[in-house]
């Protein structure tokens, strides 16, 4: 467990999650990170921070009403050549699993180049991997961030 009190403490934890996700065994199928916690504890921030330490320069905002957002990874990333897209997903609108399917998610899951960073993942339940990466996000205060979870 740890707590990020800004976004550089965010920004520093974005970048274990990301040295930490390299070190594992490559698989034959997308990377998927599900990102819990309520409205405003941190998820799309979080995400944001990945983005940065990837070198994504585009600008990055939550996926909410459009659910999804993909971006290219440039080249020489800290993650090397193991992933070419960051896919933003936010599935707080969704209802169930089958939902994802309008998003080409068995596409995305297919592909081993993808990092998945889902938001609200227990809305879609049905529709995810067993080996989903799990992180959990809580409001302490407004300075504060409790980040619990996979990787951290």
């Amino acid at each position: 467990m740890s707590e990020a009190k800004n976004l550089e403490e965010l920004k520093v934890l974005a970048g274990q999650v990301l040295e930490a996700l390299v070190k594992m065994p490559v698989k034959n199928t997308a990377t998927v990170v599900g990102l819990s916690g309520d409205l405003g504890a941190g998820k799309t921030a979080f995400t944001k921070c990945v983005a940065e330490v990837l070198g994504i320069t585009d600008v990055v905002t939550s996926p909410t009403f459009i659910l999804e957002k993909i971006y290219t990874i440039p080249e020489g990333s800290i993650v090397g050549e193991r992933f070419s897209k960051l896919i933003h997903i936010d599935a707080y609108r969704l209802e169930e699993g089958g939902e994802m399917a309008a998003l080409g998610w068995q596409a995305l899951l297919i592909d081993s180049h993808n990092l998945i960073f889902l938001d609200w993942p227990e809305q879609v339940k049905s529709a995810l991997p067993d080996d989903m990466i799990k992180i959990s996000f809580e409001f302490v205060s407004e300075e504060v961030r409790r980040i619990e979870g996979g990787l951290i």
